[in-house]
């Protein structure tokens, strides 16, 4: 069939709206019509090179739509059923899924290829060449296919243009307060940046109990909206924030400390140890340059003091379990969706997106496609 979709041909380039090919579903995999996608900053590494995707490739891996065809092998999904996309494919069967940890998935290790996991090939086709999709779903488009492994079944009056945030950022930073992290009730934390992350980490921190939440962001709109989600102090800079958070803890420093921002800086993992207390958690959510390989702590504060730095992917969550769990707690009013979504914008409308979030106008934006808007 034919489709269109959103395809970045070069790092460093616009996307580009594009009319593709798309094959039928093929063994384990299912033709999904896209509702709506989150606009999440992964995609931006994937035009800069941070993340080294496979080229030609289309973007977007935080989707949510309708289950329109099953292909052979499929048997607990069927036309009709609405999905999430879980950025992260989970088999159920590896050593990380069958301990609970559906974040570490043995497939993940097929992210960066673009090719089906059932056969390493592509489904997705322009301009004679095979076409790559980012965290194999590419949900940058009016339709895709993708193998079962990357979907997870939720409730039909769930609204799409909501869910889809829980693809990967929103349970990025909520797991990164409420498993990475682990935040227990009467602690202090940190949260530096507050974009779709950082924000969603805060509403985690809030929900686990946190007596004391510092979000670090230069933004006057974004910090207004820590405050709004959870947030009991803020502050303009890391060279501010020191002071802030000494006067929030009585000069305990903070329990949990989580690294949210858009790109991360090897040198400030010392500053968030130095505002981190004894026996505290220093969380790492954000993605930093693949070429960066060094960090500058104090390994005598490391250690003197019993501190962590912890990594996370995807917040350590399962998706399977906390994409439906997260949706009834949005239901109940414990966790606000709506406030996340600053802009909408039609598929032709990527690159507009792309440069509010890079002008610091959106919190997060969310691709609308015709079968939500009709």
């Amino acid at each position: 069939m034919q489709t269109t979709a959103a395809v970045l041909w070069e790092r460093n380039t616009p996307w580009s709206i594009e009319e593709i090919e798309l094959d039928e579903p093929r063994q384990d995999e299912v033709l999904v019509e896209l509702h709506a996608s989150g606009m999440c900053h992964s995609d931006e590494h994937i035009v800069t090179g941070d993340m080294p995707f496979r080229l030609p490739c289309i973007g977007g891996h935080e989707g949510a739509g309708v289950v329109k065809q099953v292909g052979p092998g499929v048997s607990w999904l069927s036309p009709g059923d609405h999905v999430v996309f879980s950025f992260m494919p989970s088999c159920g069967r590896c050593p990380s899924c069958s301990t609970g940890h559906q974040s570490l998935c043995d497939l993940g290790a097929r992210l960066y290829s673009g090719r089906q996991i059932s056969d390493g090939t592509a489904r997705h086709h322009a301009r004679g060449q095979d076409l790559a999709t980012a965290c194999l779903i590419g949900s940058f488009a009016h339709h895709t296919v993708v193998h079962e492994a990357s979907c997870v079944k939720i409730e039909p009056q769930f609204p799409l243009d909501k869910a889809c945030l829980l693809g990967c950022g929103f349970i990025t930073g909520w797991g990164s307060a409420v498993y990475a992290a682990d935040i227990r009730p009467g602690d202090a934390v940190v949260v530096a940046g507050v974009g779709g992350i950082g924000a969603a980490a805060i509403q985690g921190a809030r929900l686990a109990g946190a007596k004391v939440i510092v979000a670090i962001d230069p933004n006057d709109s974004k910090k207004d909206k820590a405050i709004e989600f959870g947030a009991t102090h803020v502050a303009s800079s890391w060279e501010d924030a020191p002071a802030v958070v000494a006067e929030a803890t009585w000069n305990r420093g903070a329990d949990r400390f989580i690294c949210a921002m858009g790109v991360g800086e090897g040198h400030l993992i010392k500053a968030a140890l130095r505002m981190t207390a004894k026996r505290g958690r220093v969380v790492v959510t954000n993605i930093h340059r693949a070429a960066e390989t060094s960090i500058d702590v104090s390994l005598m504060d490391l250690t003197l003091s019993e501190k962590q730095i912890v990594g996370t992917l995807y917040g350590s969550a399962n998706a399977r379990a906390d994409i439906p769990k997260l949706l009834e707690l949005w239901g109940r009013g414990q966790v606000d969706l709506d406030s996340m979504v600053s802009r909408t914008y039609p598929l032709e409308g990527v690159n507009d997106g792309y440069a509010d979030m890079r002008a610091g106008r959106n919190l997060r934006g969310v691709l609308t496609y015709p079968a939500l808007q009709a």
